[in-house]
């Protein structure tokens, strides 16, 4: 447990990179999410066991920063991704490559739908049971992670969508937590959104025409 100890505290230790105020620990868990995002764009498999090692990272991360929201998202986030890990590897229901696919209107309203409950069910229990000073901001953020790593998890188009905007509104949160690096990473993985979005949107356009339709159904 001491060695554990000291390992903690070296990994937090403060640095200044490039005249950002960092430690090791986000260092490394900004590394290994931007080689998470980078797999999935490329819709690689393995970017599930960077996604897992980086979550356990960034735990650690946030606690420490009082974000306990997000600090249980990376919990929930290592069970998804070991999901999504099978998903991808297993394929559809005849073991072929999973494809990208879009939401039907319907399942879009239950995706919007889930993600303010999941905020306002956060937003209660961070309030009541935590000294976070962000409560309804990490609660909203965090409900909408949820919701795009499902929808990464199958595949779905739309949560690029759902990372963009959550990216974006993560940039602001980061920079009033003074977590200047993950700020930063955050704000490269709105650019990656958008690229992961283009670059799945060929791949659904040219292996799935027929899906099109299905967004309206």
């Amino acid at each position: 447990m001491e060695q554990l100890a000291v390992l903690l505290g070296y990994a937090n230790t403060p640095w200044h990179l490039a005249g950002l105020a960092t430690t090791p620990l986000e260092l490394l868990s900004f590394l290994l999410s931007v080689a998470t995002v980078w797999l999935n764009i490329r819709q690689s498999h393995w970017g599930w066991l960077f996604a897992i090692i980086s979550s356990a990272t960034y735990g650690l991360v946030f606690f420490g920063s009082r974000l306990y929201g997000d600090m249980g998202l990376q919990l929930v986030f290592i069970s998804v991704s070991i999901y999504g890990w099978y998903q991808w590897v297993h394929g559809d229901d005849r073991h072929e490559r999973l494809p990208v696919t879009s939401l039907t209107l319907r399942q879009r309203y239950q995706a919007g739908v889930a993600w303010l409950a999941g905020f306002a069910l956060l937003a209660w229990f961070l309030k009541s049971f935590t000294d976070t000073d962000v409560p309804n901001s990490d609660a909203f953020l965090t409900a909408g992670s949820l919701v795009g790593q499902l929808l990464l998890s199958r595949k779905k188009i739309e949560n690029w969508h759902v990372w963009i905007i959550v990216d974006v509104l993560y940039v602001a949160l980061y920079l009033h937590k003074h977590l200047m690096l993950t700020a930063l990473l955050y704000a490269v993985f709105v650019g990656m959104a958008v690229m992961g979005l283009r670059a799945w949107r060929g791949d659904h356009a040219d292996g799935h025409p027929d899906e099109r339709r299905m967004v309206l159904e």
